[in-house]
């Protein structure tokens, strides 16, 4: 009868492990999908206009917005800002692991790849800092330059 009794006390902690592994798994794959720690995201590369109000290299002004990470996140509500208080509100733009998007100051459409502020005047001056901020406000990344070329 103890041989049934221990079968039936490790059935019970088999079952109850499958069911707590199972309600965890949702929680895990949010974290990694949204702003989680498998993903971290980060200002890459600027783009400025030169001293003259002329574009800079490549034609117009852009900031690169980057996931370094594997898994997915989400930029819905997120912010790039510069010193002027000048602001881009992100919509529903995901990046997927190991990808980025670049922020113009002019007028396009939207892609995966490329978002558009729809500002006629320059944003990003020679000497300026970006500040990247989640969906909570919080400073994700900051990044200056100093405008030498």
């Amino acid at each position: 009868m103890s041989a049934r009794i221990t079968r039936r006390v490790i059935a019970t902690v088999l079952a109850s492990g499958a069911v707590v592994a199972a309600a965890a798994l949702p929680a895990g794959a949010a974290e990694t999908r949204d702003h989680g720690r498998s993903s971290r995201v980060v200002i890459g590369d600027v783009n400025t206009r030169d001293g003259h109000g002329r574009f800079g290299r490549g034609g117009g002004e852009w900031i690169e917005v980057v996931n370094t990470g594997r898994g997915s996140v989400n930029l819905r509500g997120w912010t790039l800002s510069d010193r002027d208080g000048n602001r881009y509100r992100f919509n529903n733009v995901w990046l997927v692991g190991h990808s980025k998007v670049r922020v113009h100051t002019g007028f396009g459409r939207d892609t995966r790849r490329d978002v558009f502020q729809d500002r006629r005047n320059s944003v990003w001056d020679r000497r300026d800092a970006a500040t990247l901020r989640n969906d909570h406000r919080r400073v994700v990344d900051v990044k200056s330059w100093s405008g030498r070329r």
